[in-house]
């Protein structure tokens, strides 16, 4: 086979158009290992870049697709070989490498992960970026002490794919979840999902100035920033674990030391693109197995190539909840 199928984003006089095109597998990079793409997932970075967004994606025509797993179809390099099955996320895929959205992709051989015993390709996507980056997030603040018997922890952004994720995987770890949404059209669906609790975003936008709050989450997962981000500091127990993984709201934020020198909590940065390979292979196995966790189905939403484009301007205008998986 020397063509394949992929959804194409082009450039014209600074107006961009999406369609679904025939290219070439020569075209793509000569890397080291080619791989039949069986399943994507839309992530809001593929949003962007279907957009025209210049601070993900540099140059037009491109394929998105920030997520890929699917079978070696050729390898260069000794790690891979014919037929093995594989994960792709993070490092450039998707953003200024053609990317998932496409039925091949060619990439260097440290980017893929073996798929783990357990789970398979659909699976895989239904986790991608999103569950990946909610269970490094949970990985760094186990490392930093947390643990169930600590208290509640705050999901924000909880409709949100890494939201919807974090909270059923923190569910699965017997974890008690507060969940803190503006869609209130959604509220019984996070419960359904683990959260404990479901709060509104004026439950943790305080503008006080107050150095402290009563404490109300021994740790969080946030995927906002901004007040959101401060307050959540503000209203911690001692010693909570504080994972930092968006900027929805803003990237800036203001607060004192008090949290860290008085409560001792810890601030941590998640992020997802460049962690080191033996911690993404560790994550993908715990997914596979001990971390493992589902969504409800009706929480998925399968599309093919052409029906990408609906679900781009649904993410895209904040109309999006749950997961949405490619299938070519």
């Amino acid at each position: 086979m020397s063509s394949y199928k992929a959804f194409y984003i082009e450039e014209k006089d600074g107006a961009f158009t999406r369609r679904v095109a025939d290219l070439q597998i020569a075209d793509l990079p000569q890397d080291q290992v080619l791989i039949r793409v069986s399943y994507s997932a839309l992530n809001y970075k593929d949003a962007l870049s279907s957009s025209g967004h210049k601070g993900i994606t540099r140059k037009f025509p491109h394929t998105p697709g920030i997520d890929a797993v699917g079978v070696v179809e050729k390898s260069s390099d000794e790690r891979w070989k014919k037929g093995d099955k594989v994960i792709v996320t993070s490092y450039d895929l998707g953003m200024n490498t053609p990317g998932g959205f496409g039925q091949y992709i060619s990439i260097p051989a440290d980017w893929p992960v073996a798929l783990p015993e357990g789970m398979s390709e659909r699976e895989a996507m239904i986790f991608g970026t999103s569950a990946f980056t909610a269970a490094l997030a949970l990985y760094k603040m186990e490392q930093a002490g947390q643990n169930p018997k600590m208290g509640p922890v705050l999901v924000t952004g909880a409709t949100g794919a890494v939201g919807t994720a974090a909270i059923a995987l923190l569910a699965s770890r017997g974890y008690s979840v507060t969940a803190s949404s503006g869609k209130k059209e959604y509220y019984e669906a996070l419960k359904a999902l683990g959260a404990n609790q479901v709060v509104g975003r004026e439950a943790v936008n305080d503008e006080s100035n107050k150095p402290f709050l009563s404490p109300k989450w021994a740790g969080a997962i946030d995927t906002i920033g901004g007040n959101t981000l401060e307050t959540i500091l503000k209203a911690s127990m001692l010693h909570a674990n504080v994972a930092v993984c968006g900027l929805v709201a803003s990237p800036n934020f203001s607060t004192t030391v008090y949290p860290f020198i008085i409560k001792g909590n810890n601030l941590l940065g998640i992020e997802s693109a460049t962690i080191a390979r033996e911690i993404r292979e560790d994550i993908w196995r715990l997914l596979g197995k001990k971390w493992k966790f589902s969504l409800p189905e009706k929480m998925i939403r399968e599309v093919d190539l052409t029906g990408l484009s609906d679900e781009i301007d649904r993410m895209l205008s904040g109309q999006s909840f749950g997961k949405v998986i490619l299938k070519h």
